[in-house]
């Protein structure tokens, strides 16, 4: 191996995952994981988990990273964090958590961005992003009020990269987003924390992706096996860095995620504010805009099938479902729609545990499509093929039936994980094209799936069938059912 290496770290819910890449190539040379306690949750809406667990893990993780690679990571150039979007700690003068970090569901400052909601308004509506119960600025007032020792907030970016760095380092506008960074503006909302008694010393500076924070500190590298000087650069949150590692990173290209849940993101030259609510946008790098959105159907719609490959291969047989299936499996909707009256149906009587089964993957696939729709109607440009990623993209069968549904061909991208995404931005700091350059020509992509056209005649009739269900309910309006079914 030759030529310059990044690591790429992403700090999980449930654990820390280091992946180092070759720049050149941006072929996974080395990865290393370790597990995290789980969060602490109760009926209170507390949810919480211990930051200084963060550090040793890391380190843990970069120890056996580097030593797997030639000359014990020496030609490591750069290190990026991604972390899960919205969790935060208070720190002291030094760095030093005093408070349990606050989870991204934490619901402890719903009171704060309640009154944020309403101080806020217009530039909430600039932005398409109002602050929700469990958003993260309300739990920065929150801190403020209770933890007394607090001098700071920092995201958990922003605590690793103390460490690596020896100095306090900047935050993303990424990770700053649910803590009410306007990335429109590139600036705090100082009216709405001066109003909720926040002042601005208490927030971090705000830098772009792929900024450079700093050098790795001489005791962090003894620590680590980084070598002293490799460059700490500003990532992203876990979705968006998940995005690039899937391919999406230029106007128009898109990224379908089938996990437990289904998420699509994509990538726009302007900024397009959602009036549903249903979709946000992060800040790409190099100033586009990343708007996406979060369903609650998905993969859990089948956690209580067993034999999935048999059902895929007798459902395959099968052909499109007579049957029709909304797949919810909790009451309310989040994306491409707004209800929280919303629930899974299914009308019809399937005939065998194949045809349920092969109308829960359709049903996914509807809404699916029906996202994509959704980003139509708003102005957004969509083009082929649809990037693919998450354990659902593993089912032939699921891939086939998206494809057909959508219109598009899928290309299923194998090393979109977190990590690997943060190497990319890690490598966008060292290369004149920036993240453009680190995201072009990604291994690991398998072929094309394309629309078979001896089913796309049925599964658009089902398709509008469902669109027409969901307006019946009220779900979904009048200008996204024409959208659909136009």
């Amino acid at each position: 191996m030759s030529g310059p290496v990044t690591i790429g770290v992403d700090v999980a819910t449930a654990g820390v995952r280091a992946v180092a890449m070759a720049v050149t190539t941006r072929a996974v040379l080395a990865s290393a994981s370790r597990k995290l306690p789980a969060p602490q949750r109760d009926g209170r809406g507390h949810s919480e988990s211990d930051a200084n667990e963060w550090w040793p893990n890391v380190v843990a993780a970069l120890v056996e990273v580097t030593a797997q690679l030639p000359r014990g990571g020496a030609e490591v150039q750069a290190v990026a964090v991604a972390a899960t979007s919205g969790t935060i700690v208070a720190v002291d003068e030094a760095e030093r958590p005093v408070s349990p970090a606050l989870m991204y569901d934490d619901r402890r400052g719903a009171p704060y961005n309640a009154k944020a909601a309403g101080l806020g308004g217009d530039r909430w509506a600039r932005l398409g992003l109002a602050p929700s119960a469990t958003a993260a600025l309300g739990r920065i007032a929150w801190l403020r009020d209770t933890v007394p020792e607090t001098a700071a907030i920092r995201h958990t970016p922003e605590l690793i990269g103390a460490r690596l760095t020896g100095a306090t380092v900047a935050t993303d506008s990424s990770h700053a987003l649910k803590s009410g960074y306007d990335a429109l503006a590139r600036q705090w909302p100082t009216d709405v924390f001066d109003a909720l008694g926040v002042s601005a010393d208490f927030l971090p500076d705000v830098v772009a992706p792929t900024s450079v924070l700093g050098e790795v500190c001489r005791t962090a590298a003894e620590a680590t096996g980084l070598p002293l000087g490799c460059l700490v650069v500003a990532g992203m949150t876990d979705g968006c860095a998940g995005q690039l590692a899937a391919g999406a990173c230029e106007p128009g290209q898109f990224v379908g995620i089938l996990g437990t849940t289904y998420v699509l993101k994509g990538v726009s030259a302007d900024l397009v504010a959602d009036p549903t609510g249903a979709m946000y946008s992060h800040r790409h790098p190099q100033g586009w805009w990343l708007p996406g959105g979060a369903s609650n159907t998905g993969g859990e719609a089948l956690a209580d099938s067993t034999g999935l490959a048999a059902l895929d291969a007798a459902a395959a047989d099968l052909g499109p479902a007579r049957t029709l299936a909304y797949p919810l499996r909790r009451q309310g909707e989040r994306f491409p729609f707004v209800a929280a009256s919303a629930r899974g149906f299914e009308l019809g009587e399937p005939e065998s545990a194949a045809e349920a089964h092969r109308a829960r993957l359709e049903g996914v696939a509807f809404v699916e499509r029906l996202a994509l729709d959704h980003v139509r109607r708003l102005g957004l440009e969509v083009t082929a093929p649809l990037f693919t990623a998450g354990g659902g993209s593993r089912s032939p069968l699921w891939n086939q039936i998206r494809a057909s549904v959508s219109g598009l061909s899928l290309r299923v991208s194998e090393s979109a994980e977190t990590g690997y995404g943060a190497a990319l931005l890690a490598a966008a700091a060292l290369l004149p094209g920036g993240l453009s350059e680190a995201c072009r020509d990604l291994p690991g992509a398998t072929s094309l799936v394309d629309p078979d056209p001896a089913e796309r005649a049925a599964l658009e009739d089902s398709y509008r069938r469902f669109c027409m269900e969901l307006h019946g309910r009220g779900w979904i309006d009048d200008e996204l059912l024409t959208t659909a079914v136009r």
